[in-house]
């Protein structure tokens, strides 16, 4: 299995809870999460690009929106059948328009949550 690195924002509620759980379920620590909300030293694209969509690498290709997301299933085990699927000629298509949808409610649902100290 590969190592993926994943940049999120530690200023988004939503972001912070789900990789929460992805730490928890990464036991083999697998994925490298990087944290870009405070500085963009470590992006490698354009800071706000970022943070717009979730981006991860894996085997040293840049992902983002669904297929960063699949990259960060293949590496966890119990996730790895869905990541996988996404490989299935047309399913990242429909994850991806999926994730289109979901950034467009995105904003509503941060508003909601509380930050975790």
């Amino acid at each position: 299995m590969s190592h993926v690195t994943v940049w999120y924002d530690g200023a988004c509620p939503l972001c912070i809870r789900e990789i929460a759980l992805m730490r928890k379920l990464d036991r083999r620590s697998a994925i490298s999460f990087i944290d870009i909300s405070l500085t963009a030293a470590t992006c490698p694209l354009e800071r706000q690009l970022m943070l717009d969509r979730f981006h991860a690498s894996e085997d040293g290709r840049l992902l983002s929106g669904a297929a960063a997301f699949a990259a960060m299933w293949r590496a966890v085990p119990i996730l790895r059948p869905i990541g996988l699927l996404a490989r299935v000629p047309g399913v990242l298509a429909i994850l991806e328009v999926l994730y289109l949808q979901f950034l467009k409610v995105r904003p509503h649902i941060q508003k909601r949550l509380k930050p975790i100290d």
